[in-house]
């Protein structure tokens, strides 16, 4: 049996401190210090800023900065080159809507922790054939708890299962039941113009029903 490579580790150690991802869609680098001290002291140890979102690479690397023990990097990446930007960066962490070859396999070249989007188990077997350390299971609105308990019964127990879209603190203990490992969190934990305060609320609610 191989060794873990260091993307993996890095990644199962953030999953071991708390396994929900920011997704801070809309962020500005203005914004980032403080919205990553909320969510950082809240327990969150994953990090993701859509490269939809204004000047998405600065923000990545004003919060690497002053988190650099937080697993941090890009979503919504589409192709290798911006896999290589979010690197240059200071990311470690490459998120996708999809699953691209070519951004899991830059990914790994880079040591970089990859998790494309899926949404079928021809897609999510593919990807971790192509090296990705898990899945995003993307949108979640289509992938009800019985679709993921369904995929859990086929894919390796090891895969890090992670519903996206739609997720809120009341839906969460049904994903878990059925296999989920993780949750990426979007518009209910950040949504632009959120203040860092209210962001720490949300926070600590996503934190609790986790936990509980």
């Amino acid at each position: 049996m191989t060794q873990p490579t260091k993307p993996d580790q890095t990644l199962a150690q953030a999953l071991a401190q708390l396994p929900l991802i920011a997704i801070l869609r809309g962020l500005t680098p203005a914004e980032a210090p403080a919205i990553g001290e909320a969510l950082v002291s809240s327990g969150f140890a994953i990090i993701e800023v859509p490269l939809n979102s204004p000047e998405p690479l600065k923000s990545i690397a004003a919060l690497t900065r002053q988190f650099p023990q937080t697993l941090i990097g890009a979503g919504t990446v589409l192709n290798a080159e911006q896999v290589k930007d979010v690197h240059a960066a200071g990311g470690r962490l490459v998120v996708a809507p999809n699953f691209n070859p070519a951004v899991v396999a830059q990914a790994l070249a880079l040591d970089m922790v990859v998790l494309p989007g899926v949404a079928t188990p021809t897609e999510a077997f593919a990807a971790l054939d192509a090296g990705a350390h898990g899945l995003k299971l993307f949108p979640a609105e289509m992938i009800s708890p019985a679709t993921v308990k369904a995929l859990r019964a086929v894919l390796p127990k090891t895969a890090a299962l992670m519903p996206v879209g739609g997720i809120t603190p009341d839906n969460m203990a049904a994903y878990r039941t059925a296999g989920a490992s993780g949750f990426g969190l979007g518009s209910a934990l950040y949504a632009p113009g959120r203040s860092a305060q209210e962001v720490r609320l949300q926070a600590k609610s996503f934190v609790l029903a986790f936990r509980t």
